[in-house]
């Protein structure tokens, strides 16, 4: 089986490196069996659940968006009314009174998706600064420039716009890795489906090659059955050969085994493994973000500060024993800094029908 990274630069990656690709049950327990404790108690998986709950019981006209607080280890939610801050703080978390309701900064994106849908271009809320942050990379210019401020500022104070110096692709290369026809993809997380052994990369990964080994020029060890690039980015690859499966993440230099499928949540400690660039941690800066890649638009994407490079796609984002997200694209790299969207893997899992074995 493959690990959730195959070791790159290093031929004996095609068994053992390769045999610990993790996943795990979907097993998001309920927000209603978290205790309403005080704020400054909850872990960032619980936070998460909480944060979806809250957002789903109280509505988009009356919410803002939600981030945890790691140093003091709480859900801050943004509400606009007080009989919802009261709600929000007898359910654990603490209330922040913000101008503009997550309905309004929807109604921004909309306008965004309508008027600037510019390759080269990111948009999501930020729950902490209560705006739809806009983010252009060194691409965009000129007309298109001109077009996406104009749009930014006719958004008054729900919009900012920001530049990034790099350029912002999915993360693909030729190398090694898993290994499809040219290109060089990394193993995000082992799954079953059908009771069958699959595992999951990224779809611009599954896009590009029908099969896949786990050394350059090496033996078939699976088949892309089903891929989804843009609108989303998520491939499930079904094992051809009787390779292991373990549900676990490669460290290089140890393992993390995998139990569970989860939300992110805004501020949450992450890491990432891929064949290019190995393992770096970082924290989760944006969810649902809509990312504007020159092949088209990717939308519901989570937003971090880790750095990835190309032939890290399709690897693991995770938690502890929870998986998070494949590796889909950026901008930057791991020597000067960047930042890198993945596809949440509880959305993959549910639209391709698989689980974590």
């Amino acid at each position: 089986m493959i690990h959730s990274r195959i070791p790159a630069r290093r031929t004996a990656l095609a068994g053992t490196a390769a045999a610990l690709l993790a996943t795990a049950a979907l097993t998001l327990p309920s927000a209603h069996a978290a205790p309403a404790s005080a704020p400054g108690t909850l872990s960032a998986t619980r936070a998460a659940e909480l944060g979806q709950r809250l957002t789903a019981d109280l509505g988009a006209a009356h919410t803002a968006g939600s981030y945890y607080d790691a140093a003091a280890r709480k859900l801050v939610v943004g509400v606009v009314d007080g009989p919802t801050a009261a709600r929000v703080r007898a359910a654990g978390a603490e209330a922040r009174t913000v101008a503009h309701s997550a309905a309004e900064l929807a109604s921004a994106r909309g306008t965004l998706k309508v008027k600037a849908s510019i390759p080269g271009t990111t948009w999501s809320v930020d729950p902490r600064t209560n705006k739809v942050v806009v983010t252009a990379d060194s691409t965009v210019e000129g007309a298109g420039l001109a077009r996406l401020e104009k749009t930014v500022a006719g958004l008054g104070d729900k919009a900012a716009l920001r530049r990034t110096p790099g350029t912002l692709r999915p993360l693909i290369a030729g190398g090694d890795a898993i290994w499809g026809s040219g290109v060089r993809c990394s193993l995000g997380f082992n799954v079953t489906k059908g009771g069958k052994p699959y595992f999951l990369t990224a779809g611009h990964c599954g896009n590009a090659s029908a099969s896949w080994s786990a050394s350059q020029g090496g033996a078939r060890i699976g088949t892309t059955e089903s891929s989804t690039f843009p609108g989303h980015d998520y491939a499930i690859v079904r094992y051809t050969s009787n390779t292991a499966h373990p549900s676990a993440v490669d460290l290089y230099g140890g393992t993390q085994r995998i139990a569970r499928a989860a939300a992110a949540t805004v501020g949450e400690q992450v890491r990432r493994s891929g064949s290019t660039t190995q393992v770096h941690d970082g924290e989760v800066t944006a969810l649902d973000v809509t990312v504007n890649y020159e092949e088209g638009a990717v939308e519901g994407m989570i937003g971090t500060s880790v750095c990835a490079e190309p032939g890290d796609s399709g690897g693991a984002l995770f938690d502890g024993d929870a998986a998070l997200g494949l590796t889909s694209g950026g901008s930057g790299d791991c020597s000067s800094g960047g930042e890198t969207f993945f596809q949440p893997v509880p959305d993959a899992l549910t639209a391709l029908g698989a689980q974590l074995p």
